[in-house]
């Protein structure tokens, strides 16, 4: 997941190298902590969170296929 996260994040961003994900598991939940640079913050968040939402949706539809459950935070 970690990486599908950043094919999709490397797309919509300018600093690529700023790009930073960290991947933890609480209670067999994988939880992706995506951090990017501040420029580049409202890129991934989208008006109204809009892209941000369907960045989730898709991780999370790709979790389902491997029966795994998937959280993306943007910090």
């Amino acid at each position: 997941m970690k990486e599908l996260l950043n094919v999709i994040v490397k797309n919509l961003v300018e600093d690529v190298d700023a790009i930073k994900i960290t991947e933890r598991t609480e209670n067999d939940v994988i939880i992706l902590e995506l951090s990017v640079s501040d420029d580049d913050v409202g890129k991934v968040i989208g008006k109204q969170g809009k892209i941000a939402k369907a960045i989730r949706t898709v991780v999370k539809s790709a979790a389902s296929y491997e029966n795994k459950k998937v959280v993306v935070k943007i910090i």
